[in-house]
């Protein structure tokens, strides 16, 4: 029993992180960084690096691109915490973001929003 709780144990500690899960999409704007769906990702104007201000009201319209618990940085893309303790992908420390009225892969309707949204570029 005891070798078995540590087999476990080490396959815990052996579990490879998870890198940030995105890719490249071709969009009418030209290249922008996107989820695995395929849904363009966003950055907030009023965020300063490693801290999101979007929460509410904003958070509802602008859902964050959140991170699994495993999840780690990786080059560009790092880990923010929200106030509520769960996790938010960033890129150069900017918290990513998706918009609500994106409707497929490849849509960056968001672009530009309140002068305030801007689609992520590679």
């Amino acid at each position: 029993m005891k070798r078995l709780i540590l087999l476990a144990a080490a396959a815990l500690v052996a579990a490879p992180a998870l890198a940030a899960p995105v890719k490249s999409v071709e969009t009418a704007k030209g290249a922008v960084v996107a989820a695995e769906n395929g849904m363009t990702l966003y950055t907030f104007r009023k965020d300063k690096p490693g801290v999101s201000s979007c929460y509410d009201a904003c958070a509802a319209n602008w859902p964050p691109f959140m991170a699994e618990a495993n999840a780690a940085a990786d080059g560009a893309y790092s880990l923010i915490e929200r106030k509520d303790g769960s996790k938010q992908w960033a890129k150069d420390g900017m918290p990513l973001y998706f918009w609500i009225k994106d409707a497929k892969s490849g849509d960056t309707t968001g672009d530009g929003v309140n002068g305030v949204w801007d689609v992520v570029r590679p």
